[in-house]
């Protein structure tokens, strides 16, 4: 079964039984027992999995989760690499039709904040979007060449994360920007939990039902399971080690189901819109975007999960508010 981590901040918790500090905890049920180990960064505790067993393993009670602050499980830095239009049914929404070359890109993993930190949107963005993402956790190096079949998913990949890729619209739409569309600070959510998985739970991964809602309505935006993927991990890794290599630690993000804000435009907009200078199609393309109600807003609280139906594999609930910039 896969065991829950959590890594918490330092004297800042909200009880006394806590405030020995930050470390790293292993989650069961609503407690958590400290882990034993001399790990700062997720790469060590990695290396360190016997000290988690031992504390999964351990008899006592445990302090309750809710007395400990998260803080994101993927410490940086780390390469954070991520998917773009990997589920059918966002390539439906972005208007995509037949094959879809498979396309990676990074992210500053300074963009990478806790599972309860706020969304901060910055005072030039107009059209900030969510993306509800499974986060895989290295636990071993990918090097260049390497091809990972099914089978070889244990040996490369230790765990899962729940991400965001968050991301400013209007800057990735008119500069053609990902990397700085969706790097500024907060803008990957991570967390709460680094779920590490033993070789059996890999059969599951399909199952995982990725979830993304909205406080301002509390209606699903986002609901999509693992088999709507184009091009899942294994598949995902050999691609990527083409011209990448990876180490424990690092993370990619394995794209976002359909229902984002984004949508492309109808067909006959987009035929017109072609026809213009670049500047004349990005104003009217933002000025229809600016009457979507779906682009995050200051004081949105989005809630995230991923998980399997019977709860094998738990990712836990994100909550982050978003505000505006001061």
């Amino acid at each position: 079964m896969s065991t829950n981590v959590l890594r918490t901040t330092g004297g800042t918790s909200r009880s006394s039984e806590a405030e020995s500090g930050g470390g790293w905890w292993v989650v069961r049920d609503e407690r958590a027992v400290r882990v034993e180990t001399k790990a700062v960064t997720t790469a060590e505790l990695l290396a360190d999995r016997d000290a988690v067993r031992e504390a999964a393993a351990s008899a006592e009670s445990g302090t309750p989760v809710a007395d400990l602050v998260a803080l994101p499980p993927v410490t940086t830095p780390c390469r954070v690499v991520a998917q773009m239009v990997n589920y059918r049914s966002h390539a439906k929404d972005s208007g995509f039709t037949g094959d879809i070359p498979p396309t990676f890109f990074r992210k500053a993993s300074g963009s990478v904040s806790g599972p309860h930190d706020t969304i901060i949107r910055p005072a030039h963005v107009k059209f900030l979007d969510y993306e509800v993402e499974l986060g895989l956790v290295m636990g071993a190096t990918l090097p260049v060449g390497t091809v990972v079949e099914e089978q070889d998913l244990p040996r490369y990949v230790a765990g899962l994360v729940l991400t965001n890729d968050v991301s400013a619209r209007d800057v990735q739409l008119t500069k053609t920007q990902f990397y700085e569309s969706k790097s500024y600070p907060t803008f990957t959510p991570t967390g709460p939990y680094l779920t590490l998985l033993e070789p059996e739970d890999f059969a599951h991964l399909l199952n995982l039902r990725l979830r993304l809602r909205l406080s301002v309505n509390g209606v699903s935006r986002q609901d999509r399971t693992l088999a709507d993927m184009i091009v899942r991990p294994a598949q995902a890794l050999t691609l990527l080690a083409r011209f990448q290599t990876l180490d424990p630690g690092d993370l990619l993000l394995t794209g976002t189901p359909g229902g984002t804000a984004l949508k492309a435009p109808p067909k006959a907009a987009e035929k017109i819109a072609a026809l213009l200078p670049p500047a004349l199609k990005w104003k009217a393309f933002f000025k229809g975007q600016a009457k979507n109600p779906k682009y995050l807003r200051n004081g949105d609280l989005i809630t995230a999960t991923i998980a399997t139906p019977d709860g094998r594999i738990d990712l836990g609930e994100q909550r982050t508010p978003v505000t505006d910039a001061s």
